[in-house]
C-alpha cells in the first residue's frame, strides 16, 4: 500500500544500457522496480549524504520523482477495492467463517500498488480526502479521511491519518488511523505503520469489532544491490468477542532463501487451532482448514485483482481548497507531465503555506481542530453517530454529513 524510494547510490540503474548486474533480482515483481536516470540519481545520492542511520525521516523533503500522484488519505481506499468479499458475512452463521471473510477482505487490499517504488504525498494538517462508491448490486458506500494530529493540544505530536468508511446498505462500517514512521537504516529505510483498522459488521452486533494492524515495509537496496520494495514482521487479525485471531508474517527474503511477497499464518479460536494461511500477496493467498485439511483461495490477483470498485470523487473546480486532489492539483499535473521542476515548485508552495499557518498559529495560541475527527477514549472516530440501520434515512444522514454543502 505504501512505498518509499527509488534506488539510488553507487549502483543506480541506468535508464539504458542495462547490465546483468542491474537488472531487478529474480522472484521480484517488473512493477516493483524504478530506472533513474543520471540527474535523478545524483539527487537521491545528494539526499542520503546528509541522512544518518536511525534518523526519523518525518521532517525530510523528498524529490518529488519518488512520489505517486495521490495523498496518503486516498491511497487508504485500497483497502476498500474488493467489497464483495465481504459484503453479507453478517449474514454466516458461523462466526469463523465471519473472521475469514473479514481477513479476506483486509489480504485483498496489498497488491494495489503504483509502478515502481513511490510513496504518496503526506498529507497536510487539516487535508482531506472524501469519495463515493456505486456498486453492482445498486448499493452504496461512503468515505472520508482527514489528517490530523496524534495530540490536538501539543503541536509538536506526529501527524495521524483517521479514517472513516460506511455502507449501510452491505452492514459494513471501517473506521481507522494510521501513524506511518519512516527510519534510515543504511541500505534501506523502513516505514513503521502504528495504527489500526476497527472493522464492524452492522448486521452482527454481537462480534464487537474486528481489529486489523498493519505490517511493516521496507525499500531495500538504496545505496548498493537492487531497490526492492518489501512489506515485513507481523500483523494482526483478531475478534475478542469470538476469541477468534491470526497473526501474519509477511515474510521478507534472506540473502540465500525464501522468496518475495510471501505471507503465512494461523487462524486460532481460543487455544484451538482453526487453519492456516499462505501464499503471496502479489499473487494467490489461500487458507487450509485445520478440521478436515480442505483448501480455499482467500484471493487471486490474476484472476480478480482487475474487480476494483470505483470511487466517485467531485472533480477538483467543486472541491474545498483542503481537499486532497485541488490542494495536490499542480503537483500531480507537473509529475505527470514529467515536469520535476515544476512539481518541486508546487510542491515547495504547499510547504510554505503550512509552515506559515502554523506560525500564525503558534502565535495566537491556537489550536487546530480536525472537522470531521475528535480522540475519543483514546481513539480518532468520526464526529458522527454511526447508523446501525440501513434505511435511506441512515445514508442521508452519513451523505449529508461527510458533503454538508451538497
Amino acid at each position: 500500500m505504501m512505498g518509499l524510494f527509488s534506488q539510488a547510490g553507487s549502483h543506480i540503474r541506468r535508464a539504458r544500457g542495462l547490465s546483468v548486474e542491474d537488472r531487478a533480482p529474480e522472484d521480484t515483481e517488473p512493477d516493483d522496480t524504478s530506472i533513474l536516470d543520471d540527474n535523478e540519481g545524483s539527487i537521491i545520492t545528494s539526499l542520503i549524504s546528509q541522512l544518518r542511520v536511525g534518523m526519523d525521516l518525518s521532517k525530510v523533503t523528498f524529490p518529488t520523482f519518488v512520489l505517486e500522484p495521490r495523498s496518503m488519505l486516498e491511497r487508504i481506499t485500497d483497502f476498500m477495492s474488493h467489497p464483495d468479499l465481504i459484503f453479507g458475512s453478517d449474514g454466516c452463521v458461523d462466526p469463523e467463517e465471519r473472521f475469514i471473510r473479514v481477513l479476506q477482505y483486509y489480504l485483498a487490499g496489498w497488491h494495489i500498488k503504483p509502478k515502481g517504488v513511490k510513496k504518496p504525498y503526506n498529507p497536510v494538517l487539516g487535508e482531506f480526502f472524501r469519495c463515493r462508491y456505486v456498486y453492482s448490486n445498486g448499493t452504496r458506500g461512503f468515505y472520508v479521511a482527514e489528517q490530523g494530529k496524534s495530540s490536538p493540544l501539543l503541536s509538536h505530536h506526529p501527524p495521524i491519518s483517521a479514517f472513516f468508511y460506511i455502507s449501510p446498505a452491505n452492514r459494513i462500517c471501517i473506521v481507522g488511523e494510521l501513524r506511518p514512521k519512516s527510519k534510515f537504516l543504511g541500505n534501506s529505510v523502513s516505514t513503521t505503520m502504528e495504527g489500526e483498522n476497527r472493522i464492524t459488521l452492522l448486521g452482527a452486533p454481537g462480534d464487537g469489532d474486528y481489529i486489523v494492524t498493519m505490517p511493516n515495509m521496507y525499500a531495500r537496496g538504496i545505496l548498493f544491490g537492487k531497490m526492492v520494495l518489501e512489506l515485513g514482521d507481523t500483523c494482526v487479525v483478531k475478534n475478542e468477542k469470538h476469541g477468534l485471531y491470526c497473526d501474519l508474517e509477511f515474510k521478507t527474503k534472506g540473502f540465500f532463501s525464501g522468496t518475495y511477497n510471501a505471507l503465512s499464518g494461523r487462524v486460532h479460536r481460543g487455544s484451538s487451532d482453526i487453519g492456516e494461511v499462505s501464499g503471496k500477496w502479489s499473487h494467490i493467498m489461500e487458507f487450509r482448514s485445520a478440521k478436515n485439511g480442505g483448501k480455499r483461495v482467500l484471493f487471486d490477483v490474476n484472476q480478480d485483482g482487475q474487480n476494483v470498485a470505483p470511487k466517485f470523487v467531485a472533480p477538483e473546480a467543486e472541491q474545498e481548497p483542503y481537499e486532497s486532489r485541488r490542494l495536490w492539483h499542480r503537483v500531480t499535473q507537473a509529475i505527470e507531465a514529467k515536469d520535476m521542476e515544476a512539481a518541486t515548485g508546487a510542491k515547495s508552495a504547499i510547504e510554505d503555506a503550512q509552515r506559515e499557518l502554523r506560525r500564525r498559529r503558534d502565535e495566537n495560541g491556537e489550536t487546530f481542530v480536525p472537522r470531521y475527527f475528535e480522540l475519543r477514549e483514546g481513539r480518532w472516530v468520526p464526529k458522527l453517530s454511526i447508523p446501525r440501520d440501513s434505511s435511506d434515512a441512515a445514508m442521508e444522514a452519513v451523505e449529508s454529513w461527510i458533503w454538508p454543502h451538497a
